[in-house]
């Protein structure tokens, strides 16, 4: 084991650990750092799990008809219509982005910043993560005036980039890279022959319904791979389901037929169980579409609520379109946290903010920055409530932020916040 490279902990899954032993040795806590959904599983969908329980046949490696053809109509319903013969589910969306890396070969170009395990699972499989910056605004797609002179530059070093990985929307920034931006990364990606494998677990979270995230798949259809997945718009992180839509094109094709021979060696079929659940769910009944909206209403309230604090504080932060997912930028404010807290960086600022109040984030670092710029990422998807009762209440109210709980956690921002750069707290 001494010749094995390392393989460092992903990042928010580390914070929450660290977080929860600071909670359980009494330390009130804000968990800000992880990815976690914090919301009730709709009763509905808990139905159908439990009624599908005694299903303990392996099944397809791809997953059960029924599945994929729920997914296919979830995909035609956003313009992307696809054979469910060119569908395949898998035990959440992170395996099945790692098995894609494996069935495409090759190096991997991912955006920077982009999620912390892109770019460790590329190394995980042997491949190695060619870093290419977002423009302003545009994250989760990495800068299509600069993807071409990355990708040539690598390919003269002796690397072999095959595909690129975007996310839309994005995390960790919270945005959503315009149409524009899309059709150029699509038609570089053609030029550069690369795969598109675009992580999609979020369109369901877009704040404006009536101006969508915008797929690569719309415009470059031979050569785009679209994940998704149950965990982010129904909160279901811990049942582990995902499904991925495969290019009907020669490439997508082999690549599905290379897909399945991975999945087949690593996990042989979906949980059997949460097939019938994620059927149901990307089948898209009026009470799942109720839910989501629900969702997506109160991460909008509570995520610009956020937002809001930290501009008040000095700190740049591009406007969130979707997610639960936030991105300041503290450099402004360098020379006053540097001569008052002595920090310096994203990593002295998370730990300003944890150790001092009790908020846990993120460090740039954590999503790809080199250095350590005077940037973090917060999650504001666990203040909403803790337990059920409060979450369900969160998701009805009209006004979630008038809750007594989710103001307090807004003004523990707050504080914090005005603590770190000297602002002043801003009025309940």
């Amino acid at each position: 084991m001494s010749d094995a490279p390392p393989i460092p902990m992903s990042a928010t899954l580390a914070a929450d650990e660290a977080l929860a032993r600071r909670r359980r040795a009494g330390e009130q806590v804000l968990y800000m750092a992880g990815g976690e959904i914090g919301l009730p599983v709709l009763p509905a969908l808990r139905r159908r799990l439990a009624a599908a329980a005694d299903r303990n046949a392996y099944g397809p490696v791809a997953g059960s008809q029924e599945l994929r053809a729920a997914a296919a109509g979830y995909w035609g319903r956003r313009g992307l219509a696809i054979d469910p013969g060119l569908v395949v589910a898998g035990p959440g969306s992170k395996p099945l982005l790692f098995a894609l890396l494996l069935a495409i070969g090759g190096d991997v170009v991912v955006p920077v910043p982009s999620w912390v395990s892109y770019a460790a699972q590329a190394r995980l499989v042997g491949a190695r993560p060619v870093p290419v910056p977002i423009a302003p605004g545009q994250g989760g797609v990495p800068d299509p005036e600069l993807l071409g002179a990355a990708v040539a530059a690598a390919r003269a070093d002796g690397l072999d980039p095959r595909c690129v990985v975007v996310t839309l929307p994005d995390n960790p920034t919270g945005t959503v890279a315009s149409p524009d931006t899309v059709r150029r990364l699509a038609a570089t990606a053609r030029e550069l022959d690369l795969v598109i494998v675009s992580d999609e677990i979020y369109c369901d979270l877009v704040y404006d319904t009536s101006v969508p995230a915008e797929s690569p798949a719309l415009h470059a259809p031979e050569r785009t791979v679209v994940t998704t997945g149950l965990t982010k718009n129904l909160a279901v992180g811990g049942w582990r389901t995902g499904v991925a839509r495969l290019p009907d094109s020669d490439t997508g094709r082999a690549l599905h037929d290379r897909l399945v021979s991975v999945a087949s060696q690593i996990w042989s079929s979906p949980p059997a169980p949460m097939q019938a659940a994620a059927a149901y769910a990307l089948g898209e009944p009026p009470e799942i579409t109720e839910h989501v909206a629900s969702a997506r209403r109160l991460h909008e309230a509570v995520a610009r609520a956020v937002a809001d604090r930290f501009t008040d504080a000095g700190a740049v932060l591009a406007p969130v379109r979707a997610t639960c997912y936030l991105y300041p930028d503290f450099g402004p404010l360098r020379d006053h946290l540097a001569q008052v807290h002595d920090v310096h960086g994203g990593t002295d600022l998370v730990r300003f903010l944890v150790e001092r109040h009790g908020v846990g984030t993120l460090p740039a670092s954590a999503f790809g920055e080199s250095g350590d710029p005077l940037r973090i990422r917060a999650a504001t998807s666990r203040l909403y409530g803790e337990d059920d009762e409060q979450r369900t209440a969160a998701l009805a109210a009209p006004d979630p932020l008038e809750l007594p709980w989710i103001r307090k956690n807004l003004e523990q921002v707050g504080a914090a916040l005005a603590d770190l750069t000297g602002a002043r707290l801003p009025r309940p």
